[in-house]
Formats: structure tokens, sequence, C-alpha cells
């Protein structure tokens, strides 16, 4: 006890810059890599290229907010029309939680480090509170965020320059606000989708969500078209109805405190509002700081232990039947498949039958595939089917890349069990095939009842063709990433998975492999039409085709070796902690 009453006079600068150090040297080690010679000369290469191409994209994501931020600050000051500041920062506030809550985490990406572990330190509570709240500033929605309100205040400034110095204040309250109210959303939210049940409800109600806002916008739109008389958009009309609601809320306490921040008149009425929000960011503060105690007493979030069996019940097996017992006896049952493949998928299908995440994520894009046929592709039948089918299947194929995540621990079993590696790729293979055919048979029937023209015979049969190029070069790629860079996936604590160490450039190309297949047929469709052959399509995806499938057999022919050789790397990956 001397000896941990004494680490409690360490100062706290001391433990923040050594937080930092640690942070920094994952961050550089980041990039050293195993292999050695041409392998790493190509790695780096392929690091290099990938990130030139989607890095840019990533960068206009985070710019494009502030500009429009900006701009829009500039002009509500300019026009003399200030209370469009509180719809502006309403939106900022929208957009900062919406991706705060469906984003990953940049820290994440970057290194393997669990801000939970220091609990394992003898840190006093309010140092790893600060702790917690520093270690989570490199998040997209924090970086999104506060770009958008530095550019909001920088506009401000630029429409009147007496309201700069209020403008930065005030502005740097509002995002510590968001900041702590992202994170109470985040902590809370990981205790609430603890269980599976929540984590389900949740899901369906987010798709419901986004379903219903993409809905109604199509909907204003096609009415929009056919009545030329009808108002301006309905959401400028929806965030100007609610701006006097705003005046109640943190947007709206933050738009009076900059407006009035200049006036020595109005000055009290501009401390109560900055007080107001001074309260609402304490309360999130508060709300974060709660639950963030809970944790480090010690609560540690789980499935939860199961149900308490009846008093009545028993705890030993029901008799078989002698017919069942007799059946499952026969030692050689004419079968399709192998005994060990046959056992993966029913294996497979058990998972498959619990999740029903699973379930809500093949039927909302479905429901998206409708909503694409009343806008962009309705006069274009001959890019429905193709577009249509890639949108459906994006989100299930990125499963292809990470096989074995749900097994976890597990994958032991797979290695000490009397099955070959092999079969157990392929059953699974097979579960993920069927689960996308089912996805592209539904998208396929929902585009020939949807299509207000007829599809092209040639349109069908190339795209079947482009169906079995993009699931089998996924699947050779995804099988070989599975088996190389493996990620757990923690269902109770979706929140804090942390990806394989190799996995920063495996899933750049993910992306650019998952969209250079899908957006393939966007040239081979506008080749098709300028060179007037419609059967251009299928003689090339055709033999793409053939040669997907054959480097999936190949690879198939060579897994147990694959799998024996990185056999290590999934007890370091899977099974560790």
């Amino acid at each position: 006890m001397a000896e941990l009453d004494g680490t409690r006079d360490i100062p706290a600068a001391t433990q923040l810059l050594a937080i930092a150090w640690l942070r920094w040297r994952m961050f550089t080690n980041s990039f050293r890599r195993r292999s050695s010679g041409k392998r790493q000369v190509a790695g780096l290469i392929l690091t290099v290229v990938l990130r030139l191409l989607l890095w840019p994209i990533f960068a206009m994501m985070a710019i494009g907010p502030a500009i429009g931020a900006g701009f829009f600050a500039w002009m509500a000051i300019h026009e003399h029309h200030p209370q469009r500041l509180a719809i502006l920062l309403a939106a900022v506030a929208v957009l900062w939680q919406f991706v705060a809550v469906n984003g990953v985490s940049m820290a994440t990406q970057i290194s393997s480090f669990d801000p939970a572990s220091l609990l394992r330190f003898p840190l006093r509570f309010g140092r790893y509170l600060v702790l917690r709240l520093v270690l989570g500033l490199l998040t997209p929605s924090t970086i999104i965020g506060c770009l958008a309100l530095v550019a909001a205040a920088v506009g401000i400034g630029i429409g009147d320059v007496s309201l700069l110095p209020a403008a930065l204040v005030v502005l740097g309250v509002y995002a510590a606000m968001n900041i702590f109210f992202s994170r109470m959303i985040g902590v809370w939210l990981e205790r609430w989708l603890a269980t599976r049940r929540a984590r389900e409800i949740f899901g369906v109600a987010m798709a419901m969500v986004f379903v219903s806002f993409q809905f109604v916008q199509y909907r204003n739109v096609g009415a929009h078209r056919h009545a030329h008389g009808a108002s301006g958009n309905w959401m400028l009309n929806l965030m100007h109805g609610s701006n006097h609601f705003l005046l109640w809320l943190p947007p709206g306490f933050a738009m009076n405190a900059i407006v009035d921040g200049h006036s020595l008149a109005r000055l009290p009425a501009t401390i109560a509002q900055f007080a107001a929000l001074l309260l609402w960011t304490a309360v999130f503060f508060a709300g974060f700081a709660a639950r963030l105690h809970q944790q480090f007493l010690g609560e540690f979030l789980s499935e939860g232990a199961p149900r308490a069996m009846p008093a009545g019940a028993s705890h030993a097996p029901k008799p078989q039947p002698r017919a069942a017992a007799a059946a499952s006896a026969t030692p050689d049952a004419p079968s399709l498949l192998s005994p060990g493949i046959a056992a993966c998928l029913r294996k497979e299908w058990l998972y498959i039958r619990g999740n029903g995440g699973m379930l809500v994520g093949m039927l909302t894009p479905l429901i998206f595939v409708f909503i694409l046929s009343r806008g962009i592709f309705e006069r274009h039948s001959s890019y429905f089917l193709p577009g249509a089918i890639g949108y459906a299947l994006l989100g299930l194929m990125t499963a292809l890349y990470n096989i074995f995540g749900a097994d976890a621990t597990g994958v032991q079993l797979y290695l000490l069990a009397p099955v070959r590696p092999r079969d157990v790729i392929l059953a699974k293979n097979i579960a993920s095939l069927a689960l996308l055919l089912v996805e592209t048979v539904l998208a396929w029937c929902l585009v020939a009842v949807l299509a207000t023209a007829p599809i092209p015979l040639s349109t069908q049969v190339s795209t079947v063709f482009w169906i079995v190029f993009m699931l089998f070069a996924n699947l050779t790629l995804g099988t070989l990433r599975s088996v190389q860079a493996p990620r757990k996936i923690a269902l109770a604590q979706a929140r804090k998975m942390r990806p394989a160490a190799q996995s920063k450039t495996s899933g750049l190309l993910v992306l650019a492999v998952l969209f250079g297949c899908i957006l393939l047929q966007v040239p081979v469709t506008l080749l098709c039409g300028y060179f007037k052959v419609p059967w251009l399509g299928a003689a090339i995806f055709a033999p793409l085709a053939a040669l997907a499938i054959a480097v999936y057999a190949l690879l198939l022919n060579d897994a147990d070796r694959l799998i024996l050789a990185h056999r290590d790397q999934f007890a370091e990956e899977l099974c560790g902690d």
C-alpha cells in the first residue's frame, strides 16, 4: 500500500506526457513491417498508392463541411439574418453526433491501444477522466466538427469583425459541449448495447430513421418535379420552421451569445445565454463522468449471465429415441458434403439464425432499391439492374474480409478438431455465398417489378457474369485477408474493437477492391453504348468471371498450408485480449 500511495504523488503532467509518448511510439511502430525484401517494398508501394487514392476523398469529407459552415456563417451575418446561425449550429451538432455514433475512431485505426487498460494502473479518477478525454480527441467527429466551428467563427468575423471575439469563445464552449455529448452517448451506448436484443432494436431503429429520411426526400423531389408550383426544399422549410424551437436549445443559446456579445445594453441577456450554454455543457460532462465512474469502479460489460433454469427443470439430457439414436449412429450416411463441412455449415447457420442485425442489414438495402427506382435510375433502366444489385451487395461483401472474426477464441477448435482447415474455409464461404445469392435474387426481383422499361437480355447476361466475377474476386481476396489479418469481433463491446496491426493497409485495399469491382460496370456499360455492341459487356465479364473462379480454386487448394502458416497470428489476434 505504501508503494501505491507513493505513485499518487506523480504529477499529472508526467502521466499525460507518458501516455502521449506511448501513443507516439505506437504510431511510429505501426509503420514497421515484419516482412523483408521484395515483399516489404511491394507492400510499401501498395500502401502509398492506396492512400494517395483514398486519403484525398477522406480529406474532402472533412474539409467540405468546414467550407460550407464558413460560407453560411458569413452569409447569415452579411445579409443581416443572424438567426440563421442557430440553424447552422444545429446542423453542425447533428453532423457531429451522426459521425460520432456511426464512425470509427481515427485513433483506433492508428494503434491498438485501449484506453480502458489504464484502469490497471493506480490512477485517480480525475486523472483517468482527463486521460479518456484527451485520448479520444483524434476522432472523425471531433475533427470534422471542430473544423466546421472554426470555419464558422472565421465566417462570422469576416461578416462582422466585432463579433469575432465572442464567436471564438462561444463556439469553443459549443465545441466542448458537443465533445462531451458525443462521449456521453458513446459510453452509454456501450452500456445499453451490451445485450444482443438491445443491439437488434437499435439497428432496426437506425435503419428505419435512415429509410424514412431518404423516402421523404425522394418523395418530395418527385412531388416537386410533377408539381412545378411546389415550395422550396422540405429540409430548409423544416429548419426555418424549427428556428423558434432552437432558441431553447444549445444552438440558440450560442447564437444569442454571439450576436449580442458586442452590445453593452444586452450584456445581462448575453451572460444568461452563455450561462445556459455552459449549463448544457456541464450536464453532458456530468453524464459522461458518471458513466465512466462506473467503469472505473470495475464494471465489465458482457452479454450477461444466462437466464436461471426453472425449478423443475433437470440438467440431465433428455433420453434420445431409439430411432434417432440409430440414425445418428449410422456411420456413412449419404451426403453431398463431407461431415466436417456439414458440421461447420450447421454452426454457421446457428450464427446466422441468431443474428437479427444481419437480417436488418439484408432488408435495408432492398428498401433503398425501391427508393433509387424513384430517383436517379428512373430514366436509366440499363444502369438500374447492376446499380441496384451492387448497392445491395456492398454491405454484405465487407463481411467476406473477416470470416473468422465472430469465432474469436473458438478458432482454437478448428486447429484441434479432426477437420481440415480447407473444409472450415469452404463451409464459411458457402454460407457467405448463400446470403449474397439470396440478396441478389431479392434485388433482381425488385428491379424486375420496379423497372419502368424492359431490361435488355444482353444487360441481364452481362450482369450475371459481372456478379460472378465480383463475388469470387472478393471471396478470394477476403478469404486471404481473413487468414493473414484477422480481427476479433467483440459483439458486447463493438465500439471497443481494435483492428489487427496490418489492417490499415488492408482496410484501404478492401475499399479499393469493393468499389473497383462495383464501379467497373460503369465504363463497360458506357463502352457498350458508345460502340453500339450490347453483348460487349458479356464478352468482357465472362473471361473475368472464369478467371476469378480459377483463382479462388487455387486459393482453396492451398488453404490448409495457408492456415497452418498463420496459426500463430490466429492465436495472437483472435484469442488475445
